[in-house]
């Protein structure tokens, strides 16, 4: 069982990436879409959601195509830098940030949008700059909502399997995750490291539930 541990290691490694990469685009896409209005919102609002319900396999092949080295994105990053996230736990960290991702935009929208504009229009009459309303103001008071929401999107960076399995592969040690790896055991009939490896998953996956339930109910202060 000494080696289940290092899938998890890999596990909270990728899920830890992923969930920052979702705190700095999707707070800032959540912030831009509730307190903005601009032809075709709606439908950047739903390609930003498009991850949640797209098939995680028809996502990595997505990716595969535009970061393999034939890709667009993924020959210029090859070519300018030498960068191949393709089988890397980088590109595992790619891959589950942008399955997680709707969970915190959708979250960090909610989240400003119930926040009374009052307050920051009351910040605006002391002359405070908008930078500063944002994180002395509006920020406290959504702070709530959107770290339930980037807890909700660890536990699902961390269980990611399909985009994962696409783009990162399966290598021991180095892309596998503990998704992966369950499905490598059930394969390899090693049932007991499976049920030492879905046990740890789940118990991982409750807390981070029983956290962000916890902080859901709450009521955002300045909130009718």
């Amino acid at each position: 069982m000494a080696d289940a541990w290092i899938p998890l290691a890999l596990t909270l490694k990728v899920a830890g990436w992923a969930t920052l990469l979702n705190l700095i685009f999707g707070v800032a896409l959540g912030y831009l879409l509730a307190r903005t209005r601009f032809p075709g919102r709606d439908l950047l609002d739903a390609i930003l959601t498009l991850p949640m319900v797209m098939p995680p396999t028809v996502l990595g092949y997505y990716l595969l195509v535009l970061l393999g080295r034939n890709g667009a994105f993924g020959a210029w990053l090859q070519s300018t830098f030498g960068i191949n996230l393709i089988f890397t736990w980088q590109g595992a960290v790619l891959a589950a940030a942008i399955v997680a991702f709707p969970l915190t935009f959708k979250s960090a929208r909610a989240a400003f949008e119930v926040v009374e504009p009052q307050y920051e229009q009351a910040a605006r009459v002391l002359r405070i700059g908008e930078m500063a309303i944002f994180f002395r103001v509006t920020l406290p008071l959504a702070w709530r909502g959107i770290l339930a929401g980037l807890l909700l999107a660890f536990a699902r960076a961390a269980g990611e399997f399909g985009a994962t399995l696409m783009v990162a592969g399966s290598i021991p040690g180095k892309t596998q995750t503990l998704s992966i790896a369950v499905y490598e055991a059930v394969q390899a009939g090693q049932d007991d490291l499976a049920n030492f490896l879905v046990l740890v998953t789940s118990l991982t996956c409750i807390v981070v539930l029983l956290v962000a339930g916890r902080l859901v109910p709450g009521r955002v202060p300045g909130q009718s």
